[in-house]
């Protein structure tokens, strides 16, 4: 028994067919694009640690391992939303979590 073969779809293609996976890939291109923003204006130690969240329409989520680097990332909170303005992101908050360890 033979099944007919279908052409592959690339990674792209099937995203962009689904229209779940195809937010999903608007809101980690646009979470991406944010974090390209701010990237020179964080401290370098901080550089490899902060990890971009979910954006929502007016608000951004940033992910950090402990709570000193949430301590100057809220520093900087002013400095990165102005950089995100001039950009031509508007964002309105950007919220800090800490990441929880896993015990």
């Amino acid at each position: 028994m033979t099944f007919p073969s279908k052409p592959a779809l690339s990674l792209q293609q099937a995203v962009s067919q689904a229209p779940l996976l195809a937010r999903l890939g608007e809101m980690a291109a646009e979470s991406g694009a944010r974090l390209a923003i701010i990237q020179p204006l964080l401290p370098p130690a901080l550089r490899g640690v902060v990890k971009p969240g979910a954006p929502e329409a007016d608000s951004w989520t940033l992910l950090v391992p402990h709570a000193a680097a949430a301590a100057k990332l809220r520093q900087l909170l002013p400095n990165l939303l102005s950089a995100l303005h001039a950009a031509g992101h508007p964002v309105g908050a950007i919220r800090v979590k800490v990441l929880k360890t896993p015990s």
